[in-house]
């Protein structure tokens, strides 16, 4: 079992708390992020400073101020238009449709790459449909036939929002169905921005190839929020990435293990080149 504030990963430990806090490190510092026995922790991962004014190389990507379609550019407003005269966002209860989000997670993942594809049964996805029990979904309705073609899982916090799940059939979104979800959660959490709320569509992405967020930069008014990666790595984990980071322009990403590792290495170039930028500014 990890240890209270951090979370199993994807073979990394991952802090529980929210983006512009800094967690407790006391479980990385005497390793039982290690010793948690929940899947092998190969390392612990964290931000820190979180919202810094100059570039880092890790960022959020967040949203602090309310959305207001009018101060978009023309040519912004218009795919945002063409979404909503399509689609009807609302939220829903998940186990309520659960067969209609399980037909559109499977029609999304037909669209990604392969080495990216996640095998997923019925089952399991229905099951895992219950830990959304806390959390806000919204589903994207066709106001043509009424289907759902779209849905957004994303949990509310005091001070923040975290996005967790977009999935949408890629058929729709010749009809924006993407920017019709985007808009209409927005719109929906308008008045929570101030005092230092925001919605954060998490962090930089490392191993996806996506646009998504430089999309959501571009149209919707999210920011960076730079802040500074930390990584502490396992014995003997930590001595690999040493020994293959001289070679991580060999690693392309072109299977799912290749991905991993660029991933890894690209991460321990970003810390790199922080504290060549914190020397240099010493």
């Amino acid at each position: 079992m990890m240890p209270e504030g951090w979370r199993y990963y994807n073979h990394a430990a991952i802090p529980t708390c929210a983006p512009h806090e800094t967690p407790d490190i006391t479980p990385v510092d005497n390793g039982l992020v290690f010793r948690s026995g929940e899947g092998q922790v190969l390392f612990a991962r964290w931000s820190s400073d979180w919202d810094l004014n100059h570039p880092t190389g890790w960022w959020y990507v967040i949203k602090d101020t309310p959305f207001d379609i009018m101060a978009l550019k023309s040519n912004r407003r218009g795919p945002i238009r063409k979404g909503q005269k399509h689609f009807d966002v609302r939220t829903i209860d998940p186990e309520q449709y659960r067969d209609d989000l399980f037909r559109v997670t499977l029609k999304a993942y037909e669209g990604w790459p392969e080495k990216y594809r996640p095998i997923v049964t019925k089952e399991a996805f229905i099951q895992s449909i219950y830990a959304w029990n806390n959390q806000k979904v919204y589903g994207a309705f066709s106001k043509t036939d009424g289907a759902l073609y779209g849905y957004f899982v994303m949990k509310e916090h005091e001070k923040y929002a975290a996005g967790s799940l977009l999935r949408s059939d890629p058929e729709q979104e010749r009809f924006g169905i993407n920017a019709a979800i985007m808009a209409g959660i927005l719109e929906d959490m308008n008045d929570k921005f101030g005092d230092g709320f925001y919605f954060s569509n998490g962090e930089r992405a490392i191993r996806h190839e996506t646009n998504f967020q430089d999309y959501l930069e571009k149209n919707f008014g999210f920011r960076k929020a730079y802040c500074t990666l930390n990584i502490r790595y396992r014995a003997g984990f930590g001595l690999l990435v040493k020994i293959l980071y001289p070679f991580r322009r060999l690693f392309n990403g072109r299977t799912s293990l290749g991905s991993r590792i660029a991933g890894v290495l690209k991460m321990e170039e970003i810390i790199k080149q922080q504290r060549q930028m914190l020397q240099g500014s010493n």
